[in-house]
């Protein structure tokens, strides 16, 4: 850091919970090794920063919203969607994936003046951008950005790679010609609009269906190397460095007494917007009464929805889920990226029941590296269920092997790496 003290590193996540708390681990290495991390953020997420001692800016929006009606408008946005998580991830590409990207473009248009108007006050010496899309104004800040991809590997593309969200094993190329062919119709209209206010701000256009470059100075991915892919373009070490995960730090958490308070302990999450899906943990609630085991289980802000809830269960709107996987057996969840590389950190066999966008990829991967299991998350039966958790609570060699890459990660942790990578490249 050479003729820089206490460089100011802003973090700018997208407005998701995994993003947002994979940046919180970053900062809080970047603290510890003296440098200021401050937090942009989006609408909604006020106070989810400065709640781990972080100063936030947030951007402003046209609409103000309160935190309730904000909460109200996501819910309300993935009950209507939630049919189309159903579907197989190619028939998601019109439904889901097209109108979220819409919504992505039009959040980064939104975001240009604020930003062009906060950057000049903030003067970072560096951008950490964790998003699935380039905003123009963090390019044309006149500091380094760092680009951190903490969806699945299959962000940056490559030939040996199965394209983003399709969920494709590797070698389907028939597969992989008709996902992509479909995915660049349906995202073309929110691809061109892109493009075009791209131009207006002095950035080039970007290939078909990509919405952010990776960063000239420094490229940060999660991907542990129990789940790495091979790719036939290698990524250049000098600009490209893996985390082995991101994991926060977080408080200690108290296990409820459960009756009977003995057995295996099944962590069930579904993220933010996976807990709107109360229909599919009812019915997973009622697999889970007949099993010996304990489950904690996420049900976001909806808790007041579950009537009869079974004795071995134990249900909340959050939990501190670095130190609850930790002490997990078994960790089902939606394939959330966060998610995977923590249950890989704490050496935890994962239960993917993906529902839409890079939870389909990380699903595959968990089946193709014999680190978890993938369970199609409508097609089930309480057979099927009650006999993939059992089958991976007595996988004692699925669990030996994730033990010792969780000991491997914890020689070097990602947020450690990144911390490292970042100050780095300022003292460059």
């Amino acid at each position: 850091m050479a003729g820089i003290t206490r460089p100011t590193i802003a973090l700018f996540p997208e407005a998701s919970f995994g993003a947002a708390l994979n940046c919180v681990g970053i900062a809080q290495a970047l603290q510890a090794r003296g440098a200021r991390p401050v937090f942009i953020c989006h609408p909604g997420f006020s106070g989810v920063f400065a709640d781990y001692g972080f100063q936030e800016y947030q951007l402003p929006t046209a609409v103000p919203l309160s935190d309730d009606e904000r909460q109200n408008y996501w819910q309300t946005f993935v009950k209507r969607h939630l049919p189309h998580f159903r579907l197989a991830p190619i028939d998601q590409l019109e439904t889901y994936v097209a109108p979220t990207w819409e919504a992505i473009v039009e959040t980064v248009v939104d975001a240009e003046a604020p930003l062009n108007d906060l950057l000049p006050k903030l003067r970072p010496d560096a951008i950490v951008l964790d998003n699935v899309a380039m905003f123009p104004a963090i390019a044309n800040a006149g500091c380094p950005w760092v680009r951190v991809v903490s969806c699945a590997e299959t962000e940056l593309p490559d030939e040996a790679v199965p394209p983003y969200l399709s969920g494709l094993p590797a070698d389907d190329a028939a597969g992989r010609r008709a996902f992509e062919t479909r995915y660049r119709a349906a995202v073309a209209r929110a691809h061109d609009r892109f493009n075009r206010f791209r131009a207006a701000q002095g950035l080039p256009a970007l290939p078909a269906g990509q919405f952010l470059e990776p960063s000239p100075s420094l490229n940060l991915l999660l991907t542990p190397e129990i789940v790495r892919r091979e790719r036939a373009v290698p990524l250049d070490p000098a600009r490209y460095v893996y985390l082995e995960g991101c994991v926060r730090s977080d408080g200690p958490y108290d296990m409820p007494v459960f009756s009977p308070d003995s057995g295996p302990l099944v962590y069930l999450s579904f993220g933010s917007l996976g807990a709107t899906d109360v229909d599919l943990i009812e019915r997973m609630l009622a697999v889970f009464a007949a099993l010996p085991a304990r489950f904690l289980v996420n049900v976001g802000n909806l808790r007041d929805a579950y009537r009869a809830v079974p004795d071995n269960v134990h249900l909340d709107s959050w939990f501190p889920q670095p130190s609850v996987v930790a002490r997990a057996d078994l960790f089902i969840h939606h394939g959330g990226n966060n998610s995977f590389c923590e249950a890989l950190r704490f050496g935890v066999p994962s239960l993917v029941m993906p529902y839409c966008w890079d939870g389909h990829d990380n699903a595959r991967r968990a089946e193709e590296t014999g680190t978890g299991r993938r369970l199609d998350r409508a097609g089930w039966t309480p057979s099927q269920l009650s006999a993939a958790i059992t089958g991976l609570l007595a996988d004692r060699g699925m669990r030996d092997r994730l033990q010792v890459n969780a000991a491997r990660m914890a020689e070097a942790p990602g947020t450690e790496r990144a911390a490292a990578a970042i100050l780095a490249l300022l003292g460059n």
